[in-house]
């Protein structure tokens, strides 16, 4: 037997190219803070101001002279600090200020002593403790300078970020638009949620689990429904999805099948870069370029449709948004609990559900069913795990990569 299945593109490979043809989007905006959850920055933004702002105290205590504390007696209390109430007044020598946690440090303080570390007494305040130069104050600018970078270009804002902007002042922030996906499945037995079933139909699953990851991801969706097995309506449906969108996505109809005349059409409008993987499940996807958009054809099978998205149009429309990140998980080494079916010739992506032992190990559990129609499988799991294309059948207790789920799949 051949180590691979002849004919067929790597995982890594696709990708790759993917990443090589495609370059960001340029198209930006003004947005309130209130309104960029989840888009993506355009340009880096720069700090208009210093964090913190003012020296402060770190702590409730006691503002404190180092020459002061030379006189080994009692010091009275001469004012109090508060947050938003700063002392202004003159500080006599030989005194202390009273201060609390975020307030202004009076000009002349040397360090702040925490109120655990005081004794009072009619005679005033008096130390347990030795004092060090700076200690308990924060400083201004040690958090940000005016002029720092504080976020690079393709971040997506969320609650790490804005209020981190708003906290600067920062009221409005450059975005990327919306990318513009058009969706549609393709087959004469799909048929839309909620309508009755007839003989040898199958609800349209695809779309809508598409159509659902594409909103998390902060795509404006362009719904084009589902297109009967027909040249005719499949080309019109390719032409208007063409027109509206920046990235076309279809469903079914890229395999090798009679009726299947996605790839064809696909071959006639624009230009096929690659159509078949070494992966499983998911092997018939289709990537390539129309005259206004790109365009990506997954296969039929749910499981497979899910899988190819996650692991190849995911990170391209993240690249297309400029974004830093892939949005895959990191991978990760755990132990199988039982043994896995496995082939040489393509990686595999099973689903399961990973944990942690007594000890700390990772151990990951297949879900009981892993063909590429049953799609309750995503439901049992919470990673996929990675089985290299050359690999075959893994044995219980042997250690196997896993990726474990990100958003997309884990809420």
């Amino acid at each position: 037997m051949e180590p691979y299945t002849s004919g067929l593109i790597s995982l890594e490979d696709a990708q790759h190219l993917i990443q090589l043809q495609i370059s960001p989007i340029r198209d930006k905006l003004q947005l309130a803070l209130n309104d960029a959850a989840g888009r993506i920055t355009a340009d880096p933004v720069i700090s208009p101001m210093a964090v913190p702002g003012f020296d402060n105290s770190a702590m409730d205590g006691y503002a404190v002279r180092l020459d002061d504390l030379a006189l080994s007696r009692p010091l009275p209390v001469a004012g109090k600090a508060l947050a938003g109430n700063p002392f202004n007044g003159e500080w006599p020598r030989g005194t202390v200020i009273r201060i609390m946690t975020g307030a202004p440090v009076p000009a002349g303080t040397d360090a702040v002593v925490m109120q655990e570390q005081a004794n009072s007494s009619e005679q005033g305040i008096t130390f347990t403790a030795e004092v060090v130069a700076g200690q308990n104050i924060r400083r201004t600018g040690e958090d940000i300078r005016a002029g720092d970078q504080i976020l690079e270009a393709g971040v997506r804002l969320g609650a790490s970020q804005l209020p981190l902007l708003a906290s600067l002042g920062i009221s409005e922030v450059s975005v990327l638009r919306k990318l513009r996906v058009a969706i549609f499945s393709t087959g004469d037995e799909l048929v839309p949620v909620g309508q009755p079933l007839q003989a040898g139909q199958l609800y349209d699953t695809n779309r809508f689990a598409i159509r659902l990851m594409l909103e998390k991801l902060g795509c404006e969706v362009v719904d084009l429904g589902i297109i009967a097995d027909d040249q005719q309506l499949l080309k019109q449906a390719f032409e208007e999805a063409n027109r509206q969108a920046d990235v076309v996505i279809s469903t079914g109809g890229v395999s090798v099948g009679e009726a299947d005349f996605t790839r064809d059409m696909l071959e006639a409008l624009g230009t096929v870069t690659f159509w078949r993987l070494a992966i499983k499940p998911g092997k018939p996807f289709a990537f390539g370029r129309l005259s206004e958009s790109w365009f990506c054809g997954l296969p039929g099978n749910p499981v497979s449709a899910v899988v190819t998205f996650y692991q190849l149009v995911q990170p391209m429309l993240a690249r297309l948004l400029g974004q830093q990140h892939s949005g895959l998980a990191a991978r990760l080494t755990a132990r199988t609990s039982t043994s896995l079916r496995k082939m040489p010739g393509r990686i595999d992506f099973q689903r399961g559900y990973f944990s942690a032992t007594a000890d700390g190990t990772l151990q990951v559990t297949p879900a009981p069913h892993q063909g590429s129609h049953i799609f309750s499988s995503f439901s049992k799991a919470n990673c996929f795990i990675v089985l290299e294309r050359e690999r075959g059948a893994v044995q219980s207790g042997e250690n196997v990569t896993i990726e474990p789920f990100n958003d997309l799949l884990s809420d």
